[in-house]
């Protein structure tokens, strides 16, 4: 059996969940400070992959980085080329992934309590120790929930992942492509078995959410 869609859904996943980490952070936490218009506007903006479906994003990111288009020829000079390539997939990954983290770390800075914060600064202490050292802790529970359920998103993306690289095993290939192509062509024992993969993989990150949710409630 060959395990490379399993490898490259990981890598995918991993590197693209490592970007949204701190890109969520940084938009939640400066999000979280705006004033409440500014922050509906934003919200919009950076929630749309959400509620878009995939194919969706999958189709503005080839408008995007196709290399037809001025920002993929661009890249295309460094010999950066999203479309039907694997790292295509974590910007793929990404945007779907994001609003995931992003909502996610938003409420958990908002239900931060920021006399903490003021208590800090009276002491002399600087932002950036009070964000790494009181803040983070503090909401860290709800940031690790969101870092896992983007993993997840993350590792289960069809749809912009499709549009984007496509299927190429051995190259592009990932487990929920693997799993359309091998029904597609009416093996659907190889399906069933890479589903189980996706199940167990699933069962094991809704069941590391849970046990962060209970130990937040504690």
């Amino acid at each position: 059996m060959d395990w490379f869609p399993l490898w490259n859904s990981l890598r995918i996943a991993g590197i693209a969940c490592v970007i949204v980490f701190f890109t969520g952070i940084v938009a939640a936490y400066y999000a979280a400070k705006l004033p409440r218009v500014l922050k509906g506007i934003l919200d919009v903006l950076l929630t749309l992959p959400m509620v878009l479906p995939p194919t969706v994003c999958g189709f503005f990111l080839i408008l995007i980085f196709g290399v037809k288009r001025p920002l993929g020829q661009w890249l295309l000079q460094f010999g950066i080329k999203f479309v039907m390539n694997w790292y295509g997939g974590i910007l793929a990954a990404a945007v779907v992934a994001f609003p995931l983290m992003y909502r996610t770390a938003r409420g958990a800075f908002e239900s931060f309590d920021e006399n903490l914060s003021h208590a800090g600064k009276t002491l002399g202490l600087s932002n950036t120790y009070i964000f790494l050292r009181i803040r983070m802790p503090a909401c860290r529970q709800g940031i690790l929930a969101g870092t896992v359920l983007a993993f997840a998103r993350a590792l289960g993306e069809y749809g912009a992942t499709s549009m984007l690289i496509g299927y190429t095993p051995g190259r592009t290939a990932t487990i929920s492509t693997t799993v359309y192509q091998l029904w597609r062509t009416n093996d659907e024992k190889g399906a069933f078995t890479w589903v189980l993969v996706n199940l167990m993989i699933s069962t094991v990150v809704l069941l590391a959410v849970n046990l962060l949710e209970r130990k937040k409630d504690k």
